[in-house]
């Protein structure tokens, strides 16, 4: 069994942040993510995708952006359960849990904190015959390594912010670069969209707006994909790769057994210190909902400090919380 004081659920951003914020006082955290790496999205769909809202950042990309949080965590020496899921979670007399993982392990700890984002999620695939023939060889759900696509004919489908960042980046790597949506206006920033509009103008990318995915075409490995507008008129496009960006489907998992107050598939909790219903149980960053909640890293971030604060009195019954500055004392002093 492990004896830690905080158990967290799920090792992105917003869970590796919680880690530095209980480290400052002086309160042992460990991890467990179904995903085999730490990072959570941000490691496994677009490692590559550069973030423009993290503070003291005009820009970092995502897999950075990891990699200097586990440097800021380091001193506080967190322990993981990497590529295993959560099962069950039973309350003891004290009040304190013990979470059982998929893997049989076992974790006992005064504090659960959810910082699962979505959930366990999977994406959201095109309704297309024969699509599992190509799926892992030339139809991929995520951009892991934009090197993969270099000089190669790329099918980007999708609407959203993943699709139009996807479609700037590769443009400038892929021979050539095709995005289809299926309706006329897009749903990611305006920017973004602006962008693209603009590519398609210069003839550096094939816009295709107002259309749907109809058919892959080939013998095992992808040769051309047949799409159709609202006349039903058809188009194949040559390619090497689809890579369809319809957003993920968000599962609670387990979670939603544990009496949590759930709402469209988010944790509802208190914005005084981001606790949830369940006496010990918090949940921040994306798996959370509340009124005016934004979905933004930075704002995890800040959640993931208050409910450092109130996970304190659980940890530490017997001693007075003192709020210090880092800027003061430094991390080492904690």
């Amino acid at each position: 069994m492990i004896t830690t004081d905080i158990c967290i659920i799920g090792a992105g951003p917003v869970g590796l942040f919680a880690v530095f914020e209980a480290g400052l006082l002086k309160m042992r955290c460990h991890l467990i993510d179904a995903l085999p790496q730490v990072g959570g999205q941000l490691s496994e769909i677009y490692p590559r995708k550069p973030i423009y809202d993290i503070p003291g950042y005009p820009s970092i990309d995502a897999q950075d952006l990891i990699d200097k949080q586990m440097e800021q965590i380091a001193p506080f020496a967190p322990t993981f359960s990497l590529g295993e899921r959560v099962e069950g979670l039973k309350k003891q007399v004290d009040g304190s849990y013990h979470v059982i993982g998929s893997e049989g392990t076992m974790i006992h700890c005064q504090v659960v904190v959810i910082a699962g984002g979505l959930g366990c999620f999977e994406p959201r695939k095109p309704a297309l015959e024969n699509l599992d023939r190509y799926e892992g060889k030339s139809v991929h759900y995520m951009v892991k390594d934009p090197e993969k696509f270099r000089g190669k004919k790329v099918v980007i489908a999708g609407g959203g912010d993943s699709a139009l960042d996807w479609t700037l980046h590769l443009s400038e790597i892929s021979s050539e670069v095709t995005l289809v949506h299926r309706s006329r206006n897009f749903r990611g920033a305006p920017d973004s969209a602006e962008k693209v509009y603009n590519l398609a103008k210069e003839g550096k990318i094939n816009l295709l707006l107002a259309h749907n995915l109809v058919s892959l075409n080939g013998n095992g490995t992808l040769q051309s994909i047949t799409m159709s507008n609202k006349d039903r008129e058809t188009v194949s496009i040559g390619t090497d790769y689809l890579i369809p960006l319809y957003g993920l489907t968000p599962k609670l998992g387990p979670i939603a057994d544990w009496g949590l107050n759930i709402d469209k598939n988010a944790v509802e909790v208190d914005t005084f210190d981001y606790s949830t219903n369940v006496e010990r149980i918090y949940a921040i960053g994306d798996i959370n909902t509340y009124p005016g909640k934004l979905k933004l890293i930075l704002c995890g971030y800040h959640e993931a400090a208050l409910m450092a604060q109130s996970a304190f009195k659980y940890v530490h019954p017997n001693e007075k919380l003192t709020f210090k500055y880092t800027t003061v004392n430094g991390v080492n002093s904690f």
